[in-house]
Parts: structure tokens; C-alpha cells; sequence
């Protein structure tokens, strides 16, 4: 069991470090981690999302705090994430993991390339008042539970790819996931339960270690290298999970 803690402390830290660099990508990379080690999908989402109550609530707090959240924005965005989610983790939890894995894979491909893109175009801001925001929190909560992580990438992503200020996108974004999390952990609670305890313990621990030092990194790494690399990492690491897929259709 210490063993188990310690190996996911350091998937925690490591993916807090990210996303207190990048203000997101915590959820994809402790996700696709997790699917790498060979952990089922619906239990590796689960046990991020629950790990993610604590690390998403300390952050949506410290975001209100500075003044980079909009409530408004908030509300709109938590709402239908929360219904979204729900719906995300009861379709995750009813799905055999061999067969829902290649598509969660996929998912957590794109977000590697999502974030890509994201490092790559420059975004011109307007602070043009966001639209859509129905359908952007429903899509994100339930592609959020389904691929264990993805709220920040797609939804902050969205927001700031149309005009949004970048410290309210980020901001409204990150409390907004408390919410989203806090009932997708709950639906997994219903449906298939917390099992695997010394993982969240381990995401947890390593989690709110790495808080000190990402606000460091954040201050002092470049955003895009950085974003680059952890595009390209979860990339490759997604591409790994679906070789066993894809391999008896390759022509070598």
C-alpha cells in the first residue's frame, strides 16, 4: 500500500506541477498515467476526480481571492458541467473498461493536441462577452468524466480562443470544476464507489506538495515550452494505450 501511495504522490505532484504552470492538464495527465499502468477507466477517472475536490477547490478559492473569477460566468458554466459530468460518469461507470478504453484514449489524444494548439496560436483578447456557454459547460463536464480530465483544456481553451480575458477565463474555470468535480465524484460514488484509496491518497498528497512549487514554476517557467511538452507527452502516452488496438490492423 505505501508503495501504491508513494508511485501516485508522484503522479500528483507531477501533474499539480503542471497545471499550476499551465492552469490546467492536472485531470488529463494523472488520467492517462493511470491508463498507462493498466487501471480500468471508469476507476482511474474516479479516484482523479475525487483527488481533484481538494486540488480544484484550493484553486477556485485562490483564484476568487485574487479577483480573476466572474460569478456570473461561474454559474454558467457550472450548471449544465454538473449535469454534463453526472451523465459523463453514469455512462463511464455502465461501459466495460476494454471497451470504453480506446475511445477514452482518443479523448485524452486530443486534449494533448488541444493543448498543443492552444501553446502554438496566438489568441487575440477582447474581453467580448462569451456566448454558448450552455452547451460548452454540458460538453465539458461530460467529456471531463469520461476521459478522467479535459474541463480546463476544452472550457478555458474556449473561453479565451473567444476574446475572454485570459486571468477570468482561467479563473471563472478553475471554481467552476469544483463544482463540476464534486458531482461527477459523486455519481462515481453512487454507481461503482472509491476503491482504490491509496491512489487518491497518493493524488492527493502529491497534490497539495506540489502546490508551493508550481505557483514557483508558474512564476518562472515560460508557459508555452512547457505547455508543448506536456501536449507532446500526453500524445505519446495515448498513443501507446491504443497500440494494442490498432496493431493487428497495421500493414508491419
Amino acid at each position: 500500500m505505501l508503495d501504491q501511495i508513494l508511485l501516485f504522490a508522484a503522479v500528483g505532484f507531477a501533474a499539480q506541477i503542471v497545471d499550476g504552470a499551465i492552469g490546467m492538464a492536472y485531470g488529463v495527465t494523472a488520467t492517462t498515467v493511470m491508463l498507462s499502468l493498466g487501471i480500468p477507466p471508469a476507476t482511474a477517472s474516479a479516484s482523479v476526480h475525487a483527488a481533484e475536490v481538494f486540488t480544484t477547490g484550493a484553486s477556485g478559492l485562490s483564484h476568487w481571492i485574487a479577483g480573476n473569477v466572474r460569478m456570473r460566468l461561474v454559474l454558467r458554466l457550472a450548471l449544465p458541467g454538473m449535469v454534463g459530468g453526472a451523465l459523463g460518469a453514469y455512462v463511464l461507470s455502465s461501459v466495460p473498461g476494454d471497451a470504453i478504453r480506446p475511445f477514452v484514449s482518443l479523448y485524452l489524444m486530443a486534449m494533448g493536441g488541444l493543448i498543443l494548439w492552444k501553446a502554438l496560436r496566438r489568441t487575440e483578447v477582447t474581453d467580448a462577452p462569451p456566448k454558448r456557454l450552455v452547451p460548452l459547460g454540458l460538453t465539458g463536464g461530460f467529456l471531463d468524466a469520461i476521459g478522467g480530465g479535459g474541463w480546463g483544456p476544452l472550457v478555458a481553451s474556449t473561453l479565451i480562443g473567444g476574446g475572454t480575458v485570459p486571468r477570468y477565463a482561467i479563473g471563472s474555470t478553475n471554481l467552476a470544476e469544483f463544482f463540476v468535480t464534486a458531482v461527477v465524484s459523486a455519481t462515481f460514488v453512487v454507481t461503482i464507489g472509491l476503491h482504490l484509496w491509496p491512489v487518491i491518497a497518493g493524488l492527493i498528497l502529491g497534490g497539495v506538495l506540489a502546490a508551493p512549487f508550481a505557483a514557483y514554476v508558474t512564476r518562472r517557467l515560460p508557459d508555452r515550452p512547457l505547455m508543448i511538452l506536456v501536449g507532446v507527452v500526453i500524445v505519446l502516452l495515448s498513443l501507446r494505450n491504443l497500440l494494442p488496438v490498432i496493431a493487428p490492423w497495421l500493414p508491419f
